[in-house]
């Protein structure tokens, strides 16, 4: 077999940035929890001695990640002063914890799956499965926040109106679940936004359940907002007008039994709100950045709990439109579309 001498120089530059990248992670979550970006965003230029007295840490680490960041580009370097400076641009991703383009917390995802990297070396071996509880905790903050802003952003605005007739049922007053709902910060916005609807948050995560509880007492919606704990197929409410599914189906060991269950439990006239990762349906067209997070993050937490729930269809993150439409077809629902697409999201209605 002969080496293409160019093409390798190119895959050890790919491969040496991905390493970088990972020891990057450590570094912004650095960044986030000492609050080193919260202290350079807005602030102008500042120097490292500057930067550490302000957040007060020791200047010769915060002088070196200064310099991390700046290799990365996550930051700006003047050398005439020896400054560091953090554009806007760089601030909504890295600083601004209400901005939709907010990353840093996902870092927690990934570290959890490096701290659970034997319990998924033993269930690729064995075929086993890992629920979601079994996780290490990090795991659940990290989804909670890199979902919330995404969530924030779009759900009211845009996704909600590009469902058939949806928007003026909620705003009438409407019955709503939220299956899947983890820290219940999408039934939160939904409940705020719609003060005459009310809301029902379903998870089979009691941790997940109880913080859910805890952030719409803080929210100020717990009036209208109630959590259980319960499965996709085995909460008894019925008479929902929306019936929800946050990035969750794919990981549910019954995708078509939960959906099923849904289509009880959905009021005459009800709507199923899906919204799953986005994937194109082949994965020749899932090749880019995009793909590959939901891929890495599908082998190791949603085909991994799917699989250890009874069924284990494993549908995985990556499924695509056309999959989520047989499962929806052969849960008995007559009508399925995709509403609206973002790049990181898939926005699909169904009813029966």
């Amino acid at each position: 077999m002969s080496i293409d001498p160019e093409r390798l120089q190119q895959f050890i530059g790919r491969a040496v940035s991905d390493l970088a990248a990972g020891g990057g992670g450590v570094m912004i979550s650095l960044g986030r929890r000492l609050g080193l970006y919260k202290v350079l965003a807005g602030a102008g230029p500042l120097t490292s001695v500057e930067v550490a007295r302000r957040a007060e840490c020791a200047e010769r680490y915060v002088r070196e990640w200064l310099n991390s960041q700046v290799a990365a580009e996550y930051l700006n370097y003047h050398p005439e002063d020896r400054s560091y400076e953090m554009t806007p641009e760089q601030a909504m991703v890295l600083a601004d914890e209400s901005s939709p383009c907010y990353i840093p917390a996902a870092w927690e995802v990934a570290a959890s799956m490096w701290l659970d990297e034997e319990r998924s070396m033993r269930a690729f071996k064995t075929g086993e499965g890992v629920p979601w509880g079994e996780h290490h905790p990090r795991l659940y903050c990290g989804v909670a926040a890199f979902f919330r802003n995404a969530y924030k952003g779009s759900l009211v605005p845009e996704w909600i109106p590009a469902l058939d007739g949806v928007k003026a049922r909620l705003e009438a007053g409407a019955r709503v679940a939220d299956v899947g709902t983890g820290h219940g910060h999408s039934s939160i916005l939904m409940a705020a936004a719609f003060p005459q609807s009310s809301f029902h948050g379903i998870d089979t995560h009691a941790s997940s359940i109880d913080a859910a509880r805890g952030n719409a007492e803080a929210a100020g919606v717990a009036p209208r907002v109630s959590f259980e704990v319960a499965t996709s197929t085995n909460y008894t409410a019925k008479g929902f007008d929306l019936i929800c599914f946050f990035d969750c189906l794919h990981d549910m060991g019954d995708p078509v039994g939960a959906a099923r269950h849904a289509g009880q439990a959905l009021a005459p006239g009800g709507t199923i709100m899906l919204i799953e990762p986005f994937a194109h349906d082949h994965l020749e067209h899932n090749i880019n950045p995009i793909g590959r997070l939901y891929y890495n993050g599908s082998t190791t937490l949603c085909c991994a709990h799917s699989l250890s729930e009874p069924v284990g269809l494993a549908l995985g993150a990556q499924a695509g439109a056309a999959r989520l439409g047989q499962v929806f077809a052969e849960a008995g629902f007559s009508h399925f579309r995709q509403a609206l697409a973002t790049p990181f999201n898939l926005i699909l209605e169904a009813r029966l």
